[in-house]
């Protein structure tokens, strides 16, 4: 990450913006191999890659080693940055999310410099598709990683998450074909497949455009001066509640369009808002993947869990063990989703995954 390839990749950048609004690099990512110390002493079918993914709600970094056709962790790191606030309504990355955005990338710039990663893939989606100023994160990015990020289509989203997620799949041997989901902070992508994607669709739903769109007043945290516009305690109100589910279950109905989700066997379920429902379910008293990975959570199990969240205030919610404090706000909605996913597809149980659209970026590399 010096000087001369950084100008280097301005260049390319300037072109790149020139020839493209949606994806910042059709071509593929910009992986230049870069010369590290503990290269030489890995072994010569050993890659070592750093993955980012930057949703709208947290950016991620997956360090790994791939060779033989196994991905081994090195760091799996994940901060809240929020860098979808505010998007749905006004079309603009905020200058504060942008920061936060930032600070969390400038630490995982160091880690990938420490561990010596020979490939480097920046990707970013639902927030950023939105935004009408993603040049100003785009360059930013360039800035910290000296490589240029790709702001992925939803369907390109949705392929990298299934490849992410069925790979660890072949142990537990799971009916097939798996209907893939992955509820983000402004998306959720849906995806068929069995050993490869046979449809996919991505939807403007996600745990945090539907807390900002229908339920943000039910938080004491966000809500305005009005408090006849909130529900008992902070949480969100019945009408709240049915107008998130109108809005969800429209979007849904436009999935059976594009993906025969009566063809899937088995429900697989992804990203932070499910893995949360899953540790409450599991009643864990603390956020364990180990545990995690891969649990079978019942559609009652679902069902209770979420109603129990959009019963909850603020506190009642911060205080489950295994929340994250940057999902507190946005859980509900998150759970919401699963919660009627799995109504209207029918779907008795559902497979959770750690693994998601991180690893599938790792894999993309080699």
């Amino acid at each position: 990450m010096r000087g001369r390839r950084r100008r280097r990749l301005r260049s390319r950048l300037a072109n790149c913006h020139a020839r493209c609004q949606e994806s910042c690099c059709p071509g593929g990512p910009v992986t230049e191999p870069v010369a590290r110390p503990d290269a030489a002493q890995r072994a010569e079918n050993v890659t070592r890659v750093a993955a980012i993914d930057c949703g709208t709600n947290s950016v991620r970094l997956l360090l790994a080693d791939i060779g033989d056709g196994r991905l081994t962790d090195i760091e799996r790191r994940m901060e809240i940055v929020r860098l979808g606030q505010g998007v749905d309504r006004t079309g603009m990355l905020a200058p504060e999310a942008l920061e936060r955005t930032f600070a969390a990338m400038r630490g995982y710039a160091k880690l990938i410099d420490a561990h010596g990663a020979e490939k480097v893939r920046v990707v970013a989606t639902s927030a950023t598709r939105d935004a009408r100023n993603q040049a100003e994160f785009v360059n930013g990015v360039v800035e910290i990683f000296g490589v240029v990020p790709e702001v992925i289509s939803g369907d390109e989203e949705a392929q990298l998450s299934f490849v992410g997620a069925t790979r660890d799949l072949v142990e537990l041997r799971p009916a097939r074909p798996y209907l893939v989901v992955d509820i983000g902070g402004g998306s959720t992508e849906f995806v068929l497949g069995t050993s490869s994607v046979e449809a996919a669709r991505s939807i403007d739903i996600g745990c945090v455009r539907m807390t900002e769109r229908h339920l943000r007043d039910g938080d004491p945290e966000r809500r305005g001066t009005d408090p006849a516009a909130i529900g008992p305690q902070g949480a969100p109100t019945p009408e709240q509640v049915a107008d998130a589910v109108a809005d969800i279950d429209a979007q849904l109905a436009a999935v059976r369009e594009v993906v025969p989700v009566d063809q899937a066997r088995t429900l697989v379920g992804l990203a932070g808002s499910v893995t949360t429902v899953a540790g409450m379910a599991l009643d864990l008293p603390e956020y364990d993947p180990a545990r995690i990975h891969l649990s079978r959570i019942t559609a009652a199990q679902v069902h209770e869990v979420t109603r129990r969240l959009l019963r909850s205030t603020h506190d009642e919610r911060a205080a489950i063990g295994v929340m994250h404090p940057g999902r507190v706000d946005v859980i509900g909605a998150g759970a919401l989703i699963l919660d009627r996913i799995m109504r209207e597809y029918g779907f008795g149980a559902v497979v959770v995954s750690e693994h998601d659209i991180l690893d599938g970026i790792a894999w993309s590399l080699v």
